[in-house]
């Protein structure tokens, strides 16, 4: 029965195993008729769900900044996935995103400061933190903003390649392009709010 319940960013059931038992219980009233659903993954980040089951959530408002490259600076911070979000509906940037790009600038520039750096983000100290990013402003703007410039432009190459597929033979092809365009669109809206600030 579990197989054939739905996505939902707001999902209405739960599934619950008991010693091996698989169980769907109802987080609350659910009108006669309505799909039951569940959540197939990280609801803040259709990505996964994209890359796992193959379709695309409609109903996701956020997705991750797409900075692999800083793994381990987000592991250092105790910080995940989930937590490095841009706005798809108006680019906005997640304070962890600025946290984990200046962090790894100040390890390649500053290790005391970077240690500083990490204890106050360990310690949800706001004062410091806020310090540090005010100072070093600059230098963390232009790493995010180079970043988020290098993936539109890899989305838009990627796009441009899918296009040359034939949709007969490789029927993800349309799904393919609607993920990158959804990538494509949140980061341009990310894009020119970096380009209103600097």
């Amino acid at each position: 029965m579990v197989d054939y319940l739905n996505h939902s960013s707001e999902p209405n059931c739960e599934i619950i195993v008991d010693q091996g038992d698989v169980y769907v219980s109802a987080l609350y009233d659910i009108p006669a008729g309505s799909s039951l659903t569940i959540s197939y993954d990280d609801p803040s980040n259709p990505t996964p769900i994209y890359a796992k089951y193959g379709f695309l959530p409609q109903d996701c408002s956020t997705i991750f900044c797409k900075a692999i490259h800083l793994e381990q600076q987000i592991k250092d911070l105790g910080y995940d996935f989930k937590d490095l979000l841009f706005d798809v509906n108006t680019g906005d940037i997640s304070s962890h995103v600025w946290d984990v790009f200046l962090y790894e600038l100040l390890q390649n520039n500053d290790e005391g400061a970077a240690n500083e750096f990490w204890i106050a983000c360990k310690t949800n100290d706001e004062d410091v933190k806020q310090e540090y990013h005010t100072y070093y402003f600059e230098y963390t703007f232009y790493a995010l903003k180079e970043h988020v410039n290098g993936v539109l432009g890899d989305v838009t190459y990627l796009t441009m390649n899918a296009q040359n597929y034939d949709v007969g033979l490789h029927r993800r092809i349309p799904n393919i392009i609607a993920h990158n365009n959804l990538v494509y669109d949140t980061f341009v809206m990310t894009s020119s709010m970096l380009e209103q600030m600097g």
